[in-house]
């Protein structure tokens, strides 16, 4: 399996590229998509949906990463990028405030 990056990739490439990954964890790992579908709590519907890149509620997609031992990797999905002083700054605004204020228009 060829491991790829992401920043050149459009997103259908990425929803590819992760459900083939998703099933071959689930082959790695001697299941069927029957036996991942009932340890997760969802169909077996569900899991060939999430596996063909159909779409699936996120909810889902970490059921079945729980059940792969896969939830680290979901720890880090989505943290802030604090890498200087002014970046922990704005993320502690940011989590004050509800919503984010649109730029004035010249009209």
């Amino acid at each position: 399996m060829i491991v790829s990056d992401f920043n050149f990739s459009k997103p259908d490439e990425i929803v590819k590229q992760l459900c083939e990954r998703l099933r071959t964890e689930r082959l790695a790992q001697q299941m069927t998509q029957s036996d991942l579908a009932g340890r997760a709590g969802v169909g077996v519907t569900t899991v060939s949906n999430l596996e063909a890149g159909r779409n699936v509620g996120m909810e889902t997609v970490v059921r079945v990463a729980v059940v792969l031992g896969r939830s680290k990797e979901l720890e880090a999905l989505f943290l802030p990028r604090l890498e200087s002083v002014d970046d922990i700054r704005r993320y502690e605004r940011s989590t004050r405030r509800q919503r984010v204020k649109r730029a004035p228009t010249d009209a």
